[in-house]
């Protein structure tokens, strides 16, 4: 993670200092005609799977806007941010009158990025509002994502989208928009995203830097750019290894290799690589079940299910109460090798 940019993965580029944007053409050809057309939503609900470029689209639309007011003289195309305009440089920066990009806020007192949106950052995007534009241009808030956002935050949140200042814009980002309030969602315009195809996602590591990885990369990372440089630079292959040799050991030899992993998956710095392996258990068992109702095995498949709840609702305890992470990777993985799962 960088120091001065919490959240941002080894590798990565800010999304508001990203100058490129690969595989979203449509989604970015439909944002730019609504907005044209002068009839835009205040608020707009970007969906699609964590590290596809979501807040990359999300900072390339605020600067299509704020660098052109006028709804009706404004380009038909996003064009790639000009980094050296004022605008660009304002956005980058985090120094925009204008832009507001809410996310989770850092502990003062530990360091370590927070795990939700509170409704103190809410308070600012009512704050931010508040406070007239010198220029009368749009004022935008990122929500990035709104899946972060606890109970408070959302009924806060939920307040301002109900009555929206004048020339006010939401542009509210989620990997999961099934857990964000329905309220919320029934006041947003959704823009659904896809997973990158191969030929978008080499185009976006080779933006990065990385080349020539291979098939067996492309398919691991599952259409993300997130999901390929956790494997890459987080260990992420590695521990994709472990977990399937926990699977197929047993005894002595498989309570070894879910130490190891337990182990791993605890240090100090593990916050990312362990939110990795808690995205690909919970792909691996929701795949079993999809897989064995589409068999005919009912009974497995509602075994898994249920499987998949508790290992999300022992994780969402874990997390919530500060317990030992290890002894949570424990019991997860004790309880995916129980014969009947």
């Amino acid at each position: 993670m960088s120091e001065d940019r919490p959240g941002l993965l080894d590798g990565a580029i800010w999304p508001a200092e990203n100058t490129k944007l690969f595989g979203h053409e449509d989604a970015e050809d439909f944002l730019a005609q609504f907005y044209r057309s002068g009839k835009g939503h205040h608020a707009i609900l970007i969906e699609g799977p964590e590290g596809i470029g979501k807040a990359t689209l999300a900072f390339r639309f605020a600067n299509h806007v704020l660098s052109h007011p006028d709804t009706a003289s404004a380009p038909e195309r996003i064009a790639d941010p000009d980094p050296n305009s004022a605008v660009s440089r304002q956005i980058a920066s985090g120094a925009s009158h204008n832009l507001l990009h809410l996310a989770r806020p850092v502990d003062e007192k530990t360091g370590k990025v927070k795990s939700a949106i509170t409704v103190d950052e809410v308070r600012r995007a009512g704050k931010f509002f508040s406070q007239t534009s010198g220029t009368g241009n749009w004022r935008i808030v990122i929500i990035d994502p709104a899946d972060d956002m606890n109970r408070n935050a959302a009924n806060a949140i939920l307040k301002i989208l109900e009555e929206p200042p004048k020339r006010a814009m939401f542009l509210v980002l989620s990997h999961a928009p099934g857990k964000l309030l329905p309220t919320i969602r029934s006041r947003c315009l959704p823009l659904k995203l896809a997973p990158l195809g191969d030929h978008a996602l080499v185009s976006a590591l080779a933006h990065l830097g990385v080349q020539g990885e291979g098939q067996a990369l492309l398919s691991a990372a599952k259409g993300s750019v997130g999901e390929a440089l956790k494997l890459l630079n987080y260990g992420g292959g590695d521990i994709i290894e472990a977990y399937n040799q926990v699977l197929s050991s047993e005894g002595p030899a498989a309570r070894k290799a879910m130490h190891r992993l337990a182990d791993a998956l605890s240090g100090k710095e593990a916050d990312t690589i362990f939110d990795f392996f808690v995205s690909h258990v919970g792909d691996d068992v929701m795949n079993r079940a999809r897989l064995a109702a589409g068999e005919g095995q009912i009974a497995a498949a509602e075994r898994l299910a249920r499987l998949y709840s508790a290992i999300t609702e022992k994780l969402t305890v874990s997390d919530a109460y500060n317990l030992d992470r290890k002894q949570t990777i424990m019991e997860v993985l004790s309880d995916i090798k129980q014969p009947n799962a």
